[in-house]
């Protein structure tokens, strides 16, 4: 076995352990809503419902008589009889009820805001508005944080990433919240264009006219110029200079990804890929590796795994350093809930790709 093969499985063997999906739900051809559980099929509802929305490990829904609730991976809850208004993240939910506010993370449920405006959910945060206050606050670690109050219109801060936010205050003073605490970057009339990930946040700073990563608790000037686009992942920055070198920052290194001019590249968690000459490539510990010799119209990445429609039409995944062709049924649709596959087939039948095996409905 390579090197690159073996960086390859230690990669996806530390994300397995550590990213673990609880729920993969699906509707099927009976109206039943069903969840993929530890290799069987499991019904939560018999009756159609209304909808639902899913992260790795919880699944909202609204039933067929209106209540809405939520599923931990291992039992359902009802929250509640009266109509809401929810978003989810991987981990947690909120919901509106009128003007009140309502967070649900690991079982624990609390009362957010009275007065709610907008408001974001992400894996370990939800971000929202007190329109009575002004005030622009966050849900972190069943703790409320005041980000800052607002005069006139209110607005969402910049960048909202997973755990970390970028905003303006009213003295035009950038800061980022970062695990329970502000740190000031410094003041500016100019707009900052930031892109928000876990642990880190890019942007050009206009400040100090340079290119700058927020990175663990520390500032890191990277470039000494704008950079033309730049995105943020989990615990590090892709970012393409003036004349379309792509590069990557992570812990305070900065390392050449491509100098092709490649046009397309996406990152997401730990995954990052980009085309050359319509082959498409990713890294791993600083390790390029070719994954396929066409860029693929349609794909997924999250939580280190890259799903793509392959050229027969149907639905490949790469992990564990290799390519698996999971169905070649055209047109069938995918999504990623924590390390494995759900993938919908054309007669409304279901399977369910984890850990190297295929499950079916």
């Amino acid at each position: 076995m390579d090197l690159i093969s073996r960086l390859f499985i230690f990669f996806s063997l530390f994300l397995f352990t550590r990213i673990t999906a609880q729920v993969a739900p699906f509707i099927d051809f009976s109206g039943y809503l069903n969840t993929f559980y530890k290799g069987n099929i499991r019904t939560l509802e018999f009756q159609r419902i209304t909808n639902y929305s899913a992260g790795d490990n919880v699944l909202a829904y609204v039933d067929n008589r209106e209540n809405f609730k939520v599923f931990n991976g291992e039992n359902v809850e009802q929250i509640t009889v009266q109509q809401v208004k929810y978003k989810n993240s991987d981990n947690i939910v909120a919901w509106q009820i009128g003007s009140f506010l309502y967070g649900y993370e690991n079982g624990v449920k609390k009362t957010l805001c009275a007065n709610t405006g907008d408001f974001v959910v992400k894996d370990s945060l939800i971000v929202f508005q007190d329109i009575r206050f002004k005030t622009i606050n966050v849900w972190y670690k069943n703790e409320v944080f005041q980000l800052m109050q607002q005069t006139g219109e209110m607005t969402m801060p910049e960048a909202i990433g997973e755990n970390i936010i970028g905003f303006k205050d009213n003295g035009d003073i950038y800061k980022v919240f970062w695990r329970g605490k502000i740190v000031e970057i410094g003041g500016n009339a100019y707009q900052m264009e930031m892109n928000a990930g876990t642990d880190v946040i890019s942007f050009n700073n206009t400040v100090n006219k340079n290119f700058t990563v927020f990175e663990h608790g520390d500032f890191y000037d990277v470039e000494n110029a704008f950079m033309k686009k730049y995105k943020s992942g989990r615990g590090f920055v892709i970012y393409e200079d003036q004349i379309g070198n792509l590069w990557k920052f992570e812990k305070g290194n900065k390392v050449n990804v491509s100098d092709f001019n490649s046009g397309m590249w996406e990152v997401l968690d730990e995954v990052f890929v980009w085309n050359e000459n319509n082959l498409l490539f990713t890294m791993v510990n600083n390790v390029k590796t070719q994954i396929l010799n066409f860029t693929p119209n349609e794909f997924q990445l999250k939580n280190g795994i890259f799903v793509y429609r392959n050229i027969l039409g149907g639905v490949s995944i790469f992990q564990n350093g290799k390519n698996t062709v999971l169905t070649n049924q055209t047109d069938s649709k995918f999504s990623i809930y924590g390390n494995n596959v759900l993938i919908e087939l054309f007669n409304k039948s279901y399977l369910f790709y984890s850990n190297g095996e295929i499950y079916h409905n």
